[in-house]
């Protein structure tokens, strides 16, 4: 039987350990929203709650093994195990029967949400091929959706250990009331979004 690295997933961080960019959202980001939006009291500053992973796995109908090692992968790169999702009804025309596993998927919170946005931002955009920012587009609602085509932009992951190059959806999920504060704290933090030239 394969063994899991649950070392890399399960690693515990001291209890007084304070994330980098928690800091700086305390320190900067909200100093620099309250001026912008001219808001009167911290609480009302936009903050981020939480990021959710999505990967799914088109071939899982035929192997399930791919979805337990996209399982496995995807907890290597949040640093926080990945449950598996299934499918809730039947598709005939993808061979889908209700229940049957399709994808992966994790939700970050607090310490490990800002470790995760840390390492995204710093490490693993920028080993992009031809990369210049992401979409600006928002949801309508105040969240922002970012999807990866290769699973192995991230330095956790071994290429030449992989069977299959994988796609996900980041899902940054804020307390904004509109599109535009949620744009202005996600800029702040450094998510690196397409300039445009208005």
């Amino acid at each position: 039987m394969a063994k899991t690295n649950k070392t890399a997933v399960a690693q515990e961080l001291p209890a007084t350990y304070v994330p980098a960019l928690k800091t700086v959202y305390k320190d900067e980001i909200v100093p620099k929203l309250m001026k912008e939006f001219g808001y009167t009291t911290v609480m009302q500053c936009p903050k981020l709650v939480k990021i959710t992973i999505n990967e799914g796995v088109g071939d899982a109908t035929g192997d399930k093994k791919l979805v337990e090692t996209a399982q496995q992968e995807l907890s290597i790169i949040a640093g926080q195990k990945a449950v598996i999702t299934h499918s809730r009804k039947d598709i005939s025309n993808f061979k889908l029967r209700k229940g049957m596993p399709i994808g992966t998927k994790v939700t970050l919170r607090d310490v490990r949400m800002y470790e995760f946005l840390e390492r995204l931002i710093r490490v693993s955009l920028p080993r992009i091929r031809d990369f210049n920012g992401i979409s600006e587009k928002m949801d309508g609602k105040g969240n922002y959706t970012l999807g990866i085509k290769e699973q192995i932009i991230f330095p956790e992951i071994d290429i030449d250990k992989i069977s299959k190059i994988l796609g996900m959806e980041i899902t940054f999920v804020t307390t904004a009331k509109t599109d535009e504060e949620a744009h202005a704290l996600l800029k702040a933090f450094g998510l690196p979004f397409k300039k445009n030239n208005n």
